[in-house]
């Protein structure tokens, strides 16, 4: 089933924030926002990626599914996984095949649609359970975060060879502890950037040295997904503080933005589409907020309320073919932004 809505971004212009937060200028815009409900109850259908033919790829985290979406009819197709693996995010190939991260069971795992076989490849390394987050690099390879196991991973998706990068660990009251690899880009230079989320750091790793290089970011900062402008700069959403921010990895200065919904807004999903905007949604809010901004003008430009309520919009994928932002919801749809430019 489809609901689709037009909505026009609330203008914000002039608006003083609760608890006495600086005003934030919104310009207005407005957006197309389709929802599709998924057929399988509570099953955390997240991470959509749109693939070679159109169709979108997602995941149920707690269904234990690959599926897909026919935008076109509305056509939904699942692919059981075994119980327990709690796929967490898939990218798929130009071949057409999906990958997804096997996050309770220590494996990337290849789909094949047209016989539903799947290829696993496991962790090397026992410590690397959880994978998390996958993402291509120029040469068909995949980057990818372990969030409790703390690593930054490498997969050779010709030999299947694994390639392991242990992160700095972070202090806690309790001792040393993961630093939390989460969410990953890739910049223009072919190196992945990394937030991580338990700490105030960003990190960037040398795809041949395997060399790490750690970003500070300011005191009480909490990245969780991140993209990388053209021009270097690493956009991140600080869930904790409800900030976008600009990291200068030259010179390690970073600018931060309030977002529209203040310090509470809980950002978290982000996509950067074809004009370099950058777009995230407000978890915090409900119903939660798709919202835009501009690097160039430095200025929010919309924000849509999620008709279904949202609740936690996780990951977001851009379709560059469409012009077109995919999200999954807690509320157990699949979404597309159509965000237009100028």
């Amino acid at each position: 089933m489809s609901q689709v809505r037009v909505f026009t971004s609330i203008l914000l212009i002039g608006v003083l924030l609760a608890g006495g937060q600086p005003k934030v200028e919104v310009q207005a815009q407005t957006i197309t926002l389709d929802e599709w409900e998924v057929p399988w109850e509570n099953s955390r259908p997240r991470d959509p990626y749109v693939g070679p033919n159109g169709k979108v790829w997602f995941v149920g985290q707690l269904g234990h599914y690959v599926a897909s979406l026919d935008p076109s009819n509305g056509e939904f197709q699942r692919f059981p996984l075994e119980d327990r693996t709690g796929p967490h995010n898939v990218i798929v190939d130009a071949a057409g095949y999906p990958w997804y991260a096997g996050n309770l069971q220590a494996h990337i795992g290849k789909l094949d649609p047209a016989s539903g076989e799947i290829e696993k490849i496991m962790m090397p390394d026992d410590r690397a359970g959880d994978p998390h987050t996958l993402i291509f690099d120029d040469s068909g390879g995949i980057w990818f975060t372990v969030q409790s196991g703390n690593f930054v991973g490498h997969l050779d998706t010709e030999t299947k060879a694994v390639r392991l990068v242990e992160m700095p660990q972070t202090e806690t009251p309790r001792g040393l502890s993961s630093s939390r690899p989460y969410g990953i880009k890739m910049g223009p230079n072919g190196h992945p950037w990394i937030v991580l989320f338990n700490t105030n750091r960003v990190a960037t790793v040398n795809p041949g040295t395997l060399g790490v290089r750690t970003f500070d970011l300011p005191e009480g900062a909490r990245p969780r997904r991140l993209e990388v402008t053209p021009d270097g700069g690493v956009w991140y959403v600080d869930f904790a503080r409800g900030q976008l921010s600009r990291l200068d990895p030259e010179t390690g200065v970073v600018r931060e933005y309030p977002t529209p919904g203040g310090d509470r807004s809980r950002p978290y999903g982000t996509a950067m589409d074809h004009l370099n905007r950058i777009w995230f949604v407000e978890g915090g809010a409900a119903p939660a907020r798709f919202v835009g901004f501009d690097p160039e003008s430095e200025e929010f430009f919309g924000v849509t309320d999620i008709e279904s309520g949202g609740g936690t919009v996780r990951h977001m994928f851009f379709d560059q073919n469409e012009n077109t932002i995919w999200f999954g919801t807690d509320t157990n749809t699949i979404g597309r932004a159509v965000i237009g430019g100028r």
